[in-house]
């Protein structure tokens, strides 16, 4: 695939214009200062769009490596529990003549 080749969704970062193709993800990485550029996960952000344009990832993995790049360090979205809290029962124990079957077979 060309460096031509557009992601699904384009990638909006923090500041600038849109990332479109591949060869603007590849330009706003290059764009980095060198400190950002060499952390590793900027690397790994930069590999994915080379082997896309290369043929030999798919494109998705590209926009994937990027937006986790982008995202890194910040802290995830806040989530709710899922469940109520389980309401807590009090188990009575039968015994005696209560706990016998009330049936005239047994």
């Amino acid at each position: 695939m060309p460096w031509s080749s557009p992601f699904h969704d384009p990638i909006q970062p923090p500041k600038g214009k849109p990332l479109v193709t591949l060869k603007d993800a590849a330009d706003y990485i290059m764009a980095l200062p060198k400190n950002a550029h060499d952390a590793p996960h900027w690397q790994i952000a930069m590999e994915q769009p080379i082997d896309a344009a290369e043929g030999r990832n798919f494109i998705m993995h590209a926009r994937i490596a990027v937006l986790r790049a982008m995202n890194y360090g910040s802290p995830g979205p806040k989530t709710e529990p899922r469940r109520k809290a389980v309401k807590k029962h009090r188990i009575i124990r039968l015994t005696g003549s209560a706990a016998a079957p009330s049936c005239a077979c047994c």
